[in-house]
């Protein structure tokens, strides 16, 4: 961190009964640093240099370095409720139906949701290890951000405070310690320091000389892609079925499409609204889907299928219905202190957004902790992954700990942030997949003919400009639950280039059901009676199109291309991937337009298997994805 920034510091697992006691062990000579009695503490470094932090605990007396930078290197404008410096330029953005409407500035919409981190951007690092010999070298390889000026880029490294390791060195940007050094797992973090600090990385060595990169997404992301379903409104149950019962039925569709990992809306207790996003009950499913058992059968259908389960998981907030909510305000000391007050004397809780149906949680409180902790471990054991909503209103060392309490239960669990705009340091231990708001954002301009095509190319580049490493993951979409239709938005005819556009830049995409059908409903009952069936077929062969080509998924290199067409509306790209380098032609406009290539390309279109050769040229009536020589 930085001087003038803060940073909660709460007890991991934590026992409400105990007791915790937060003090300053060591600090630069100048600091006046000190702690309250409280078991959550926040510390706002007032000098740079290394601070040491002791923590009293039941167990023991645990310490913790803190490394301060001076306040120049600082992150400005980092959104988040604790251990953050603040709400700056979040609040009224995410969460808000009809936000998508709004007019982009700058560079795009898109690139102006990000953090501002200034013009030059913030560097970046990403870790990587071997076994030479009888040492493991730990290398970094720090980048300044896109469009930015080289600069010369320190490196630090740190040895996790819970790990012991005595023996090592550290020239430049590499880590070297001896293997016999290492007795158990020893975890290393690496920073890059430029005009800012970047988001760190961490690897961990293992005694055989394996090394482990602990902020790389699953490996099985790389093939992923996602349907989002509305639980209570994506398909009618026939008499006496359940609604999970009657989602089971319609798995092999959605495995039709293309699709092969499901995210559910929240599918626990909750006070009727049919998002489920007010929970009554962290621990049960909901009894108007069907019950636990229900539950539990749809997601052995789907891994029957292998189809991976996103779990939707809220932990700012519970429904004012919740029963520990009620006795709060009726009172009762020991939960009135479960929640935040705006107007404690009249009952009044804090809410983003003025959201009238919900109350938000106080992380202060080792009993909240505690309960939600409880929560996340049960019903990690059921799913593949969660999909976190309102992350940043959450503390980001919240975050980190329920990253680690499911990644040590499976190193495979994906977590994934809605986070708008998003925030490169929530992939720090915390969050592997990122929702692009940006880029939807974008992607909405362009096809509304606010923006050029070609902003799609700074929309991918703000996410290293803000500080995201290399390695993060990008949910890519063009609508959700809280959007409106983007065909509602900016017409049918840029809904194809849209799609594809989610479908084929870095990152993975995401259809929400009924987008593909045409559906203009954002929540609520999805009318298949007047599906679309040829905007249906389109993204049926869009999404088997992307699962046949590994050169569209996550992994594979990005580039702009040259391409000869004065319809602001076009752009294209290509990707390069094991299986070859393919060509993406996008027009977002009404009309079908001739693009010229500067590179040489079968002219067959892998989407609709048709010739779209044209004199100067590819024909391309909304998208084309063209191999490549």
């Amino acid at each position: 961190m930085a001087v003038g920034e803060t940073h909660e510091l709460a007890p991991r697992d934590p026992d409400p009964e105990g007791t915790y006691d937060w003090s300053v062990v060591d600090a630069p000579e100048e600091s006046d640093v000190a702690f309250g009695d409280d078991p959550v503490a926040y510390i706002t470094p007032d000098e740079a240099g290394i601070y040491t932090v002791a923590l009293d605990a039941p167990d023991g007396t645990h310490e913790l370095t803190i490394r301060v930078y001076p306040s120049d290197k600082s992150v400005t404008h980092q959104p988040g409720r604790s251990g953050y410096s603040g709400l700056s330029g979040i609040s009224g953005v995410s969460g808000v139906s009809g936000a998508a409407g709004r007019s982009g500035s700058g560079s795009g919409a898109g690139s102006g949701l990000g953090r501002k981190v200034g013009e030059r951007g913030r560097p970046r690092i990403s870790l990587t290890g071997e076994l030479v010999g009888d040492e493991v070298v730990i290398t970094a390889h720090p980048k300044t951000a896109p469009r930015a000026p080289d600069e010369d880029l320190d490196v630090e490294f740190f040895v996790d405070d819970r790990d012991e390791l005595d023996d090592y060195e550290i020239e430049g940007y590499e880590f070297r310690a001896p293997l016999d050094a290492v007795e158990e797992p020893v975890r290393i973090h690496g920073v890059a320091i430029g005009n800012q600090y970047s988001v760190p990385d961490t690897v961990s060595i293992h005694p055989d000389g394996g090394v482990d990169r602990l902020n790389v997404p699953p490996e099985w992301t790389d093939g992923m892609s996602c349907y989002e379903l509305y639980v209570r409104g994506f398909v009618e149950p026939e008499e006496g079925q359940s609604i999970l019962e009657a989602i089971v039925e319609e798995l092999d569709y959605i495995q039709d499409l293309g699709l092969n990992t499901l995210w559910f809306t929240p599918v626990l207790q909750n006070d009727d609204f049919d998002h489920g996003y007010n929970i009554t009950d962290f621990y049960s499913i909901a009894d108007d889907l069907g019950g636990q058992e229900h539950f539990e059968r749809l997601v052995e259908e789907a891994h029957d299928r292998d189809m991976k389960v996103l779990f939707d998981l809220v932990l700012n907030h519970s429904a004012r219905e919740h029963e520990l909510f009620k006795q709060a305000v009726e009172g009762h000391p020991e939960y009135r202190d479960w929640y935040d007050w705006q107007d404690e004397e009249n009952s009044i809780p804090d809410t983003y957004f003025d959201w009238p149906y919900i109350a938000n949680f106080n992380y202060d409180n080792l009993d909240v902790r505690r309960h939600l902790l409880d929560a996340v471990e049960k019903w990690a054991e059921h799913v593949d992954g969660f999909r976190c909503d309102m992350a940043w209103a959450v503390p980001r060392p919240f975050w980190q700990e329920v990253h680690d309490l499911c990644k040590s239960r499976d190193s495979e669990f994906l977590l994934m942030d809605e986070t708008i705009p998003y925030v490169a340091d929530f992939h720090n231990l915390c969050f592997d997949v990122h929702f692009d708001a940006g880029l939807y954002f974008d992607l909405l301009q362009i096809g509304q003919g606010s923006e050029p095509a070609d902003q799609i190319f700074d929309s991918i580049d703000n996410r290293y400009h803000v500080g995201f490493p290399d390695h993060a993951g990008f949910l890519t979409y063009i609508e959700n639950h809280d959007e409106s239709r983007y065909i509602e938005q900016a017409g049918e005819h840029a809904v194809r280039a849209a799609a594809t556009a989610a479908f084929t830049v870095p990152g993975i995409p995401m259809v929400y059901a009924g987008q593909e059908i045409g559906e203009r409903q954002r929540r609520g009952h999805i009318h298949w009676e007047y599906t679309n069936e040829d905007l249906q077929d389109f993204h049926r062969d869009l999404a088997q199109t992307w699962d046949e080509i590994d050169a569209l998924h996550v992994q594979a290199d990005f580039e702009k291309i040259d391409y000869e067409n004065d319809n602001d509306s076009v752009t294209a790209f290509a990707r390069d991937g094991e299986d070859g380098r393919y060509v993406v032609v996008l027009n977002f406009s009404e009309g079908t337009e001739v693009v010229g290539l500067d590179v040489e390309v079968d002219a067959v279109d892998q989407i609709t298997g048709e010739n779209v050769a044209a004199e100067g040229g590819v024909t391309v009536e909304d998208a084309v994805i063209l191999p490549a020589a």
